[in-house]
């Protein structure tokens, strides 16, 4: 997390040949006319992704949580809770930050004179914060020490790694330290995303074990990360968002929101995400050109700044957990800490978090929000569910009828992915998957392209027809990269009625006819720019007269439309919304959560489902059934009255799907060692009541 509206400097990058010849005389040639003139190297080949399926996936059932961050605290203010939650679930983490949070080098004290720049002293600072963060985050004191080190990366390449055990929980800390954002954009992590021809020196920050600089190039910095997860082979790995949201506004606005221009997110944060997950389809890649297996791995990417145009989604509780352990990152000068350079970055100190009216802080929301695992029942009651494994499309089958035991994942292929999927079920009992596909994921001026595709089951619990392009609702690929996770809903004529969030923050759409074929895209009515906007996290509901609804939490009210037109708005939520038909003259029950509040609404009032995040609500003899998350971030079902707590198993990532059973409602999830799970409730062994 970085604010851009202050002046900032940074190190010298070298542009091979012209670049560093011109820092040598001490010229003052701008990048521009540099790049005009100098000669690039060829851009290196690497292994490109192949969405044939078939592939051998890894098995390990060691969960690892590995995460990618551009500057210290963004996993703070935007990767918690969940972060939390599983180091709490022993867990153990590997965190990667790429540049230095050097910014001007000034620790800004509030009421106090600035103090002479120093970078090499506020990187240091700011990774002293990050020690004392984590060491509360493990239940110990924030001043406890830790194991500070020096690890050799790809290239001979160095970095500084901090460890700390406790209680068999492990928390690492691996700092590139990259130069960060400046005034002169050539000179940072942003540029040395879109140029082949940069190279970028490291910082050193005052008082760490590595005492000599690297460079790196844009081939280089994914080949490390790319040695990174090959070396920790994570099963949970979480970045920033690659693919921001547009965001249109004067340069005033945008100085103040701190973001870079046209988009609602840090610069730093959306290279370094890009750089992430190229060095994710780098690494899968690589697998498959090699003899070994595809990692078995679940990604997800967190929305940044984004965070500041939403309404927020975390109730006080947790709202309170997440900003307590930004407490010891902010640190105090007072603070005697043993780091000579400063306990923390003051800025963030204290409760500035809560008092900032950036309010990043207040939200935590996910880039591709899912809606869990794809689950249906084959013939002899046995359940499917379908997923995204290492970038890749996955089956796995219940191995006997009720047993919750999962065969090994089969690979269906489609990648790269992008972490959910959707879905729908044909009348005659076949399954639709559709997805984003990283159909290009280029650099330094290559193509960034994204296309929603489709997996078409031959035959009911089958296999699979070829994967195929639906191609995109956005013209060019900067727009098209915007869009959200596809979700679709069958109705009972047999045609499919897709839909996705595009560009312009609306809804756009296509229909699969009963023959297959597929209409044109075509954007929702009521969503132009300038209208109630809205997030990701679509639902489609078919009601009990056949007709199609489509809710999606906006700005200000939760938008609604029925068979493609606008209805009447409800009332704004933090967070996407469940449906389910209603009876007699009801056409839908609506669920959803005000912003910030742990209520759990429906159109009868509080639904007594006290928790944050989504939830997914399905009707059966009981009534409506419930699942979501409890204040502790625990999954909960209720169903006719009661309410059960899944407090046994592995710990969940993303969201759990809700499936209903002629033996009672369960819900499938994903957890952190990426294998399924499966909760029946109404077993008294699985459940707490």
């Amino acid at each position: 997390m970085e604010d851009i509206s202050r002046p900032a400097t940074g190190g010298l990058p070298r542009r091979r040949g012209v670049l560093a010849a011109a820092v040598a005389l001490g010229t003052t040639t701008v990048a521009g006319s540099l790049a005009g003139c100098s000669v690039p190297a060829p851009r290196r080949t690497g292994p490109t992704a192949d969405p044939a399926p078939g592939m051998p996936i890894a098995s390990t059932r060691r969960a690892q949580l590995m995460q990618f961050a551009a500057h210290p605290d963004d996993d703070l203010y935007f990767m918690n809770p969940d972060t939390q939650r599983m180091l709490d679930a022993g867990v153990p983490l590997v965190s990667v930050y790429v540049t230095a949070g050097e910014h001007t080098g000034r620790n800004r004290i509030a009421g106090m004179p600035d103090a002479p720049p120093d970078k090499a002293a506020y990187s240091s600072a700011r990774h002293q914060g990050l020690r004392q963060a984590y060491a509360t985050l493990l239940g110990l004191d924030k001043f406890t020490p830790w194991q500070r080190a020096v690890t050799t990366l790809r290239g001979g390449r160095r970095a500084e790694i901090d460890t700390l055990v406790h209680g068999g929980r492990r928390v690492e800390l691996i700092f590139l330290n990259l130069p960060m954002h400046t005034s002169r954009r050539y000179m940072a992590v942003p540029a040395l995303w879109h140029d082949r021809a940069l190279e970028l020196r490291t910082h050193l920050s005052a008082g760490s074990p590595v005492d000599r600089s690297d460079t790196y190039d844009h081939d280089q910095l994914i080949d490390v990360l790319v040695g990174l997860l090959d070396r920790y082979r994570p099963t949970v790995v979480q970045t920033l968002d690659p693919d921001p949201d547009i965001q249109i506004g004067d340069e005033a606005t945008r100085r103040r929101d701190s973001e870079q221009p046209g988009y609602s997110d840090h610069g730093d944060h959306t290279a370094v995400a890009c750089f992430s997950w190229a060095a994710l389809i780098r690494w899968v890649a690589e697998a498959q050109k090699g003899p070994g297996a595809i990692p078995a791995f679940v990604a997800t990417a967190f929305r940044g700044y984004y965070n500041r145009h939403w309404p927020k989604n975390l109730p006080p509780q947790v709202l309170g957990e997440k900003a307590a352990h930004l407490v010891p990152y902010g640190g105090d000068p007072s603070w005697q800490c043993g780091n000579p350079s400063g306990c923390g970055d003051y800025g963030v100190g204290g409760d500035r978090p809560l008092t900032n009216w950036k309010g990043w802080v207040r939200a935590t929301h996910h880039r591709w929000p899912g809606a869990g695992p794809a689950v249906v029942t084959r013939p002899g009651e046995r359940l499917d569910a379908y997923g995204v494994l290492g970038l890749r499309a996955v089956r796995w089958r219940e191995t006997e009828k009720g047993s919750g035991l999962w065969g090994a994942p089969e690979d269906l292929g489609g990648g790269p992915l992008a972490p959910a999927l959707g879905s729908a079920t044909l009348p005659d009992g076949r399954v639709l998957l559709l997805g984003v596909r990283f159909a290009a994921f280029d650099g330094h001026g290559g193509a960034n392209r994204r296309e929603v595709v489709l997996l078409e089951q031959r035959s009911p619990g089958g296999p699979f027809l070829a994967w195929r392009g639906l191609g995109n609702p956005e013209r060019g690929d900067d727009r098209g990269r915007r869009i959200g996770v596809p979700v679709a809903v069958a109705a009972p004529d047999g045609r499919v009625h897709l839909f996705v969030r595009d560009a312009d923050k609306g809804v756009s759409t296509r229909v699969r006819a009963t023959d297959g074929s597929w209409s044109s895209w075509r954007r929702l009515p009521g969503t132009d720019t300038g209208t109630d906007e809205v997030q990701d996290g679509l639902e489609a509901v078919v009601d009990s007269a056949g007709r199609v609804h489509l809710l999606a939490a906006g700005r200000r009210s939760v938008r609604h439309w029925i068979d493609g037109a606008p209805a009447a708005p409800l009332p704004g939520a933090g967070d996407p919304v469940a449906a389910v038909p209603g009876a007699g003259t009801d056409a839908l029950e609506v669920y959803y959560r005000k912003p910030a509040a742990k209520e759990l609404l429906s159109g009868r009032g509080n639904a007594s489902f006290d928790g944050y995040g989504p939830v997914a609500a399905a009707a059966d003899g009981a009534g409506t059934v419930l699942l979501g998350r409890d204040l502790r971030g625990r999954i909960q079902l209720r169903r006719g009255g009661r309410l059960w707590t899944r407090t046994q198993g592995t710990i969940p990532v993303q969201a759990a799907a809700l499936r209903l059973v002629p033996d009672g409602p369960l819900a499938v999830g994903l957890g952190a060692d990426a294998h399924p799970w499966v909760w029946r409730p109404a077993d008294r062994a699985a459940a707490s009541e």
